[in-house]
């Protein structure tokens, strides 16, 4: 679907950049800042001591009170985590946080996405049991973990939820659950990942175990939890979560540990497995390189190569598993662009309307999709039609198992709950998110389900845009097109979710074009007016139109780039939509 160009306003009219101007700060990140809702300097002072505190966190001192006594009385803790990205940095910080604490008997389990799906199910539980728990952790999970809830209890085992998915209308029956989105928890905070939930939990078990004067009595060194922030910063970029005040604080001193060389190892390992520059590292370096290769281990193997590597003490160990985890991603790439293929043959034949606009939701499944990538596939549906898209797969004894992805204004987690309600038993289970969910239903049921997708999706978008766009910070003046102002901008995040990348728009002259890499379109352009040439880069063109020598002329929005190439660095625009004039 053509996207059309937005330009970005300012929430608080020119109040917000007049403030922000006076702060001394460069215009353009003044105006920049000022669209994203930032009115102060001070909302952007990303140090530590601005964190929200933890005794916000409805329950976190109840979890620090039920860990402090396990600890006390040796008792056996498993952590049991997600097979993702923000599963995998939350069980590695959960774990590694409590040895440095001084538990002796620590362990984790990630549920086989192929064998048991997702959560604390009743089956975890029993696999749990072989390590004989006296208490179990849920990380990035366990909000909907009814049943397996009540299976640990069943068998005396304590639980501790802790989570950052939306609840349900019914509440596991764990001995105390961590939630921000909790319906009594006053946390400011609602995006925090499945990793920050984990790492309040620990700062709060400090604080505890400080009261109980815990580490000058057994001789331990007090663990400072800044160095566990670079799991927190890889975990919630990965895991694509609004990037709030508190969480761009979390997210930039993560950041900071990592540019100063003082990441763990297997970050170091990803890092270079990635070619990316640990010294320059930024958001995006973490969301598109190193969590695609995290999650190739939940997405087509299992996460414990992840955590493994993530928890690695010795280079070598580390080197060898970020090594297989590229290697897997690898894979994952082969088997998605197959899926893509396959998918689009599909989406050839959607029906489209009088206008030949896409219907308002898009369901798909064919028989032989790998269950470890619907989601991605799902994503890329979902960014070329501009429409909520489920994505299904085979599963188990019949059943298939879907992955949601959603636009703007449609709250994918709201849609499911209301065909649920509407239509008892034809979801089994789902959860997730207002743009994420999963789910899971007999393969029977699937077209019934993707009438019910419709007509949900239907009654929601009289108010919504269903038109793609690319919002847009503005037109550059030329004498920004320089290698300083790509640099400031670069440094000037943490960018993500929310709190996007500085993207710009403008008219620009072609002046050579060509192929590379099969299918990215590398250009030499020239301002209106002016001499000074550019280099600029769109990836993944339509190969049917470009290159087209017959165009001279381009709309572009695109993102000021550092090119890095044999040790010199220029300057490069990285193209997000390119339409000919």
């Amino acid at each position: 679907m053509e996207k059309i160009i937005q330009r970005r306003v300012s929430p608080q009219g020119n109040n917000g950049f007049t403030a922000l101007l006076d702060s001394s700060l460069h215009p353009l990140l003044a105006q920049i800042y000022s669209s994203r809702g930032v009115t102060s300097s001070v909302e952007l002072d990303l140090q530590l001591s601005n964190l929200l505190p933890p005794s916000q966190l409805l329950n976190a001192d109840l979890a620090a009170v039920l860990l402090a006594d396990a600890l006390s009385v040796n008792k056996r803790i498993v952590i049991v985590g997600d097979f993702d990205a923000d599963g995998a940095t939350s069980t590695t910080l959960a774990v590694s946080a409590l040895r440095a604490f001084g538990a002796r008997h620590v362990s984790y389990l990630v549920p086989n996405r192929f064998e048991f799906g997702y959560g604390l199910t009743p089956e975890i539980v029993e696999l749990a049991k072989r390590d004989l728990p006296d208490v179990i952790v849920t990380v990035d999970n366990g909000i909907s973990s009814i049943e397996g809830v009540s299976t640990a209890k069943a068998a005396g085992i304590a639980t501790l939820v802790t989570d950052h998915h939306l609840p349900g209308k019914e509440l596991p029956a764990a001995e105390v659950i961590v939630n921000p989105n909790q319906a009594a928890c006053t946390f400011s905070s609602k995006n925090l990942a499945g990793v920050g939930v984990i790492f309040y939990v620990m700062l709060a078990l400090r604080a505890e175990l400080r009261r109980r004067n815990w580490f000058a009595t057994n001789g331990i060194k007090e663990p400072n939890l800044a160095e566990y922030l670079d799991l927190v910063a890889l975990g919630t970029v990965a895991d694509v979560v609004p990037l709030d005040f508190n969480n761009r604080i979390l997210v930039s001193q993560g950041l900071a540990r990592i540019r100063a060389g003082r990441a763990r190892l297997g970050i170091g390992a990803l890092l270079q497995a990635s070619s990316r520059n640990y010294g320059t590292v930024v958001a995006s370096d973490l969301g598109f390189s190193v969590g695609p290769r995290l999650n190739a281990a939940g997405r087509l193997d299992d996460m414990s190569v992840g955590i493994e590597c993530l928890l690695s003490e010795t280079h070598s160990a580390a080197a060898a598993l970020a090594t297989r985890l590229d290697t897997l991603n690898r894979d994952r790439r082969v088997i998605e662009q197959d899926m893509q293929r396959e998918a689009a043959t599909a989406l050839d034949q959607l029906e489209l309307d009088e206008n030949s606009k896409p219907p308002l939701a898009i369901s798909l499944y064919q028989a032989g999709w790998h269950q470890g990538v619907i989601g991605i596939l799902a994503s890329r549906v979902k960014e070329r039609f501009h429409r909520p898209t489920i994505v299904f797969a085979d599963g188990d004894a019949g059943q298939i198992k879907g992955s949601a992805r959603s636009i703007t204004g449609i709250h994918i987690r709201d849609i499911l709950d209301a065909i649920a309600s509407r239509y008892p038993g034809l979801i089994l289970k789902f959860g997730g998110h207002a743009m994420a969910a999963g789910l899971s239903m007999r393969k029977g049921d699937y077209e019934k389900f993707s009438e019910a997708f419709a007509a949900e999706v239907a009654l929601h978008v009289e108010d919504v845009n269903l038109q793609a766009s690319i919002e847009s910070d503005g037109e550059l003046a030329e004498s920004y097109f320089e290698l300083e102002t790509a640099n400031e901008l670069r440094f000037a995040g943490p960018w993500g979710q929310h709190f996007p990348e500085p993207i710009f728009d403008g008219h620009f002259k072609v002046v050579q074009q060509r192929i590379v890499g099969e299918k990215h379109l590398k250009l030499v352009l020239s301002l209106q007016g002016s001499e000074q040439l550019l280099d600029a880069i769109a990836f993944n063109v339509n190969t049917e139109i470009w290159p087209d020598d017959s165009i001279e002329t381009v709309e572009l929005a695109y993102r000021l780039d550092v090119n890095e190439f044999r040790g010199k660095r220029s300057l490069q625009l990285m193209v997000d939509n390119i339409t000919p004039l």
